[in-house]
Formats: structure tokens, C-alpha cells, sequence
């Protein structure tokens, strides 16, 4: 995990560069704080054809937008500065950042620009049909790689004590391999699975073994419902064992699904309190 692409919207994602620089520090690498500024025009009803474009409201969003970014800028510059980290150029392998600014929605560009990058952080969604949310997916989606998603208060440690959310599925073997980075330097891993909550796959005490097999400390843990959802069970379990991290597979059933009938992924995306590490 040598380079991390971290979403800054605006001035208030301290608690996303705070559990940025966790990591980092954790694997030496660089930050890559990233802006985006639209140049999409407000749409709105009226005028000759049905519709016209708001030269009034284009311009207070674009004012807004670049206010957005200036505080987004200020803060990542000061954040830095405050904990020491070189902003620049730096030698391969040395805690380092760069400030990145790009044009247009910033869930497609986090989405695009994201795969070049070992993982991208992002910040935990408050809402449903969020930028946020569009944020997270589209990184998940079309980036094809790791999403590091950011709780709303900053851990200490990241990936010491590490949470595997089993359930068989293709998003989650496909996960686990991503964060293998992660598994391979944690102190202690628990593969958790759920009574219910299975694909047809290989059990959570399967990949225990897999993963001892690269030296991992690992042990797993089959657990009853009891009344409680498939995604209440792995918040639960993780944080009653002091994890402070938890690796999920995301959309397992179709987002479409998940958003009717609510899921896991769904469920932890809204409420998780500590880093968790999501692909698809």
C-alpha cells in the first residue's frame, strides 16, 4: 500500500486525511489528496424550449465549487504541515504527499483516476443518493481497486487487529486478495462468517487455513444470527473483538437489490464506526 488516493471534497474531511495518514505512516507511502471542480451547467425549467441553463445559478455553483476546493486545498496544506509529512517530490518507500486538483464530478474521476493507485480513501457516506455515496461506488466500481472507507472519527491504528467479513462470494475472495497487504502485517486476524449469510463457497474455516498458509495469524469464527441482520453481525462481531479494521466484499447482492430490500454491504456502509476496506 504505497500510494493512496485520498477524495477531499472540501474543508471538512480532516477525519478522512487524519485515517489517511494512519495508513500511510503504517506502510510508508505516499497521499495523494485529490479536488475535483465541475463544469457540468445547472439545468432548469423555464424558457422557450422547456428548459434553459441558469447563467445565475452556474455562476453561485461555480462560486461555491471553488470555495469548496480553496478550503479543501487550505486544509490538506495545513494538515501536512501540521504533522510533519513533505508536501513534493519525495525517494521511493518515504512517507510523502501531493495535492491534486481535476476538473469534473468527483465520483468519475475518483473512479477513474483511482486505478492507478494501490488504494482509494474516501469518506463514510452520512446519507443515501449522497456525493459521497456516488463517490464510494464509483470507486468501487470502475476503479478496480481497494476502497479504504473513512469513519467519522479517526482510528489510532489501522490493521493491527483485522476483521474478514466471510461469505463466500466471488466480491469477497476477490477482497481478501486485494487486502492481503493488510492481512499479512496484521497481529491477529478473524475470519468472520454468519448462520445464514453464506454463498455456496469455500468456508470461513477454508480460508483460515489459506491464509495461514502466508503466515498470517488467523483463526475463524462461525456465528448465529440471532434476530440480527447479516451486516449488524459482522459490525458487531468486529468491534466486540477490538478489531480496527474490517475487509467486506461489496454488493454481493445487486446494489438495486440492496437499496429495496437493504444487505450487508448496505448496512455497513451506513453505520460502520471503524476503517473498513471494500471491492467488488
Amino acid at each position: 500500500m504505497k500510494s493512496i488516493l485520498a477524495v477531499v471534497g472540501d474543508g471538512t474531511a480532516r477525519p478522512l486525511l487524519e485515517t489517511a495518514l494512519v495508513l500511510a505512516k503504517a506502510f510508508d507511502a505516499r497521499i495523494v489528496g485529490l479536488n475535483t471542480l465541475t463544469t457540468e451547467y445547472a439545468v432548469v425549467f423555464g424558457g422557450e424550449m422547456g428548459f434553459s441553463i441558469s447563467s445565475e445559478v452556474d455562476r453561485t455553483l461555480e462560486r461555491e465549487g471553488h470555495e469548496r476546493r480553496e478550503a479543501a486545498r487550505a486544509l490538506f496544506s495545513a494538515f501536512m504541515r501540521e504533522h510533519g509529512v513533505p508536501v513534493g517530490p519525495a525517494a521511493p518507500g518515504e512517507l510523502s504527499a501531493e495535492w491534486r486538483e481535476e476538473g469534473g464530478r468527483q465520483n468519475a474521476v475518483a473512479g477513474s483516476l483511482g486505478r492507478i493507485f494501490d488504494i482509494i480513501a474516501v469518506e463514510r457516506p452520512e446519507k443515501l443518493a449522497s456525493l459521497a455515496e456516488a463517490t464510494l461506488e464509483d470507486a468501487l466500481f470502475e476503479s478496480g481497486r481497494p476502497v479504504l472507507m473513512t469513519p467519522p472519527k479517526a482510528p489510532t491504528t489501522i490493521g493491527e487487529r483485522v476483521s474478514v467479513a466471510w461469505n463466500g462470494s466471488t466480491e469477497t475472495a476477490r477482497t481478501v486478495a486485494l487486502a492481503m497487504p493488510f492481512l499479512k502485517r496484521a497481529r491477529e486476524v478473524v475470519v468472520v462468517s454468519v448462520e445464514g449469510g453464506m454463498t455456496p463457497g469455500p468456508t470461513g474455516e477454508e480460508l483460515s487455513r489459506s491464509l495461514a498458509l502466508h503466515g498470517v495469524t488467523v483463526s475463524a469464527r462461525h456465528v448465529p444470527a440471532r434476530g440480527r441482520t447479516t451486516g449488524q453481525v459482522f459490525l458487531e462481531e468486529a468491534k466486540e473483538w477490538g478489531a480496527d479494521l474490517l475487509i467486506k466484499g461489496a454488493y454481493t447482492q445487486s446494489r438495486l437489490r440492496q437499496l429495496i430490500f437493504g444487505g450487508a454491504t448496505r448496512h455497513i456502509i451506513m453505520e460502520a464506526t471503524m476503517p473498513v476496506v471494500l471491492a467488488h
